[in-house]
């Protein structure tokens, strides 16, 4: 049985070392890291090969895992029994971008601000749901900016997104999700895409949540490293930015503005927070 397998270090990629596939009894998902999915697997017992041995393999190149004969697993509808015990008291923040007099994007009267809003509710609804503790940093169409009197600037904008920072240092969690709504003058611009910090434990959380969006979305966008973004740069734990889609698009609008649409958006980024924690 694949349980009696003595597992032991040997890391095989597709430059060095070679996996005899066809005397494998057992193969999964153990553990990612760095955006390298690390690969355990088991001879049977009567092979002349290694009893076991691990390959890695980047998880942006499916060609690699398809060399290896390893397919992609069964998203998770459900985290693990008892997983609460797992977790910290706070496991994801949602922040849901803009709110009271900064609008964001906006496309006649439909305003940023509200999808962001009303898709952040959702998904902190989803996530509870499965036992993953969440908050969100607003609950209502307020400013983060007037809850900021510690920040000593003018700015407005400075302040929104200073608190917004703040609140990630003052409570402890495992990564960030910030939603927000793209526009440009091209009508024909649309599809998600996730932005990430330039680090491995944000690229994989962005691999994930951008995988499920392009399934929603019939897309074939990969997520982009960017150091500009403020929520991006300054939040210490792995974060993402979800652009949900294009206001300025009369399909992607459609989906970003009615009920079912929102809660499509927000199982689909759920469905991509959970694959992250638990892959196997």
């Amino acid at each position: 049985m694949a349980s009696q397998a003595k597992l032991i270090t040997g890391i095989f990629d597709n430059k060095k070392g070679s996996v005899n596939m066809d005397q494998i009894q057992w193969i999964k998902a153990a553990r990612i890291a760095a955006c390298s999915l690390l690969i355990l697997f088991a001879y049977a017992s009567n092979s002349s090969s290694a009893n076991a041995g691990e390959l890695t393999a980047d998880l942006y190149d499916k060609s690699i895992l398809e060399q290896y004969g390893y397919q992609q697993p069964e998203r998770q509808q459900a985290p693990p029994e008892h997983i609460e015990q797992l977790l910290p008291a706070t496991a994801v923040i949602i922040d849901a971008g803009h709110g009271g007099i900064d609008g964001g994007a906006f496309y006649g009267t439909i305003y940023e601000k509200d999808i962001n809003l009303a898709v952040a509710k959702k998904l902190y609804a989803i996530l509870q749901s499965r036992g993953i503790p969440t908050i969100l940093n607003r609950t209502h169409d307020y400013a983060l900016s007037d809850d900021n009197r510690w920040h000593r600037t003018s700015s407005r904008h400075l302040k929104d997104l200073s608190q917004r920072m703040g609140l990630t240092r003052e409570i402890k969690h495992l990564i960030f999700v910030s939603l927000h709504v793209n526009s440009v003058p091209n009508k024909s611009a649309r599809g998600p895409l996730v932005l990430h910090q330039p680090n491995g434990e944000s690229a994989l959380l962005a691999y994930h949540v951008q995988e499920q969006l392009n399934d929603l979305y019939a897309a074939n966008k990969r997520p982009i490293a960017v150091k500009s973004f403020y929520v991006l740069k300054y939040v210490k734990s792995p974060a993402v930015l979800v652009e949900l889609g294009f206001i300025s698009n009369a399909n992607d609008r459609a989906r970003l503005t009615s009920p079912s649409g929102q809660t499509e958006l927000a199982e689909t980024i759920a469905g991509g927070i959970l694959h992250y924690f638990w892959v196997n």
